[in-house]
Order: C-alpha cells, then sequence, then structure tokens
C-alpha cells in the first residue's frame, strides 16, 4: 500500500525546539501522574466508600482534560523528525507507555532499559507476551529506521518466548542485520538479569513514495 507524502505530512504538527520542550515539560509529568494512577488502580483494596470518592474524581478530572483535545491521528514534527508524544512504547505523554527511552549507536544498533509494572502483566507476575512483542516491534523499527529518520514499516515480524519475562527492571536491544533493496531485516531480544527472555526479527519494508526516484 502506498501513501501519500502529502497526506502523510498533513498528520503532523510542526513545533519548535522551544515549543517542543514546553509541550513535553508540560504533558510528561500529567502523563507520569496517569502511569501512577494505573498501578494504583490495579493494585487498590481500599474501603468501597474511597473508590466511590476516587472513581467520582477521576471522572471529572477526565472531563476537565476534555475541554481541548487535538484530533485523533495527529502528532508531532521537530527540525524535520517526528516527536512520538503519544506512541505506545516511547511515548512521554502516553500513560500506557512505560515509556521507553532509546539509546542509539552509530553502528545500527539501538538500546532500552526500562521498567514495566502491574499495567503489563499477564500470567501471575510476568509481562504478557503481546506487550514483548508490542516493544520489540517498535525497536526492531528504531533501528530499522535508523532512529525513526527512514520510513521504513513493519512487513512481518517473529516472536520467539524463551521464558517468562518478569515483571520489573528490564533491557531491550536491536540491531540491523541485513539490507536487501527496499527490505532492511532486524533482530532484537528483551532480557532481564538472568539473560534473554524473547527473541525477535522482522523485515522492514522502505514504502514507494520514498524511495529514490519515487
Amino acid at each position: 500500500m502506498t501513501q501519500d507524502p502529502g497526506a502523510l505530512a498533513a498528520l503532523f504538527e510542526v513545533l519548535s525546539a522551544a515549543e517542543a520542550d514546553r509541550v513535553t515539560g508540560l504533558y510528561a509529568p500529567l502523563a507520569e501522574a496517569v502511569r501512577e494512577l494505573l498501578d494504583a488502580t490495579i493494585r487498590t483494596e481500599v474501603d468501597d466508600d474511597v473508590v466511590t470518592q476516587a472513581r467520582t474524581t477521576i471522572e471529572a478530572v477526565t472531563e476537565m482534560l476534555r475541554q481541548r483535545t487535538r484530533p485523533v491521528g495527529v502528532s508531532y514534527r521537530v527540525d524535520g523528525r517526528p516527536l512520538p508524544l503519544g506512541n505506545a512504547v516511547v511515548g512521554a505523554c502516553n500513560p500506557i507507555a512505560p515509556p521507553l527511552v532509546v539509546r542509539h549507536e552509530g553502528d545500527g544498533r539501538c538500546w532500552a532499559e526500562f521498567e514495566l509494572g502491574s499495567a503489563y502483566e499477564g500470567p501471575p507476575s510476568l509481562v504478557h507476551g503481546g506487550v514483548s512483542a508490542l516493544i520489540l516491534d517498535h525497536m526492531l523499527g528504531e533501528a530499522a529506521s535508523e532512529g525513526l529518520s527512514k520510513p521504513r514499516f513493519t512487513g512481518t515480524i517473529t516472536v520467539r518466548y524463551l521464558r517468562g519475562t518478569p515483571l520489573g527492571s528490564l533491557r531491550c536491544e536491536a540491531w540491523i542485520d541485513r539490507k536487501e533493496g527496499v527490505k532492511v531485516f532486524a533482530r532484537g531480544n528483551i532480557s532481564d538479569a538472568n539473560g534473554v527472555t524473547v527473541e525477535s526479527e522482522g523485515v522492514f519494508i522502505e514504502p514507494a513514495w520514498a524511495r529514490d526516484g519515487q
């Protein structure tokens, strides 16, 4: 499927570096507070009246925040690069994102160290397999797209679960394995203190509109 680059550009709001810092500085702490709320909501055992009071307060805050919202699907660009504040893996302003802070090295590798708590649980005390796949899809994409600087999108991805991934401190690494024409082959894994728990490999495709001569 091809994507008109003009239509793609319309999905981005261009921010100056100063405005990007302001937006991040304002909304990222709000998202962090909601992450704490998610964890508290999952684990709380408070009395009925406290739950009722909390729910009423949360509903009021939700209505307050909905007084002005940006359209669904619109994100930001700064200095020609995406600023994925709402991304489900790295979005600093997305409460469901851990969020990962991805570090890139000069040889096409990237890595992130992060914490996954109760909101990401599948089997008791273990990370949900779909969450592991989500993180690996993003990290392989980060590597394949050279830090989101080139439009290369997931074609296929394979995930192998070697053992349960425990909630808590984790590390994810990804790297480019090879390139063949418009395809980039990437590999990666998630590990805990005892070694690798999940492995993945994927094929990432450069769309027709982004290729030279298109």
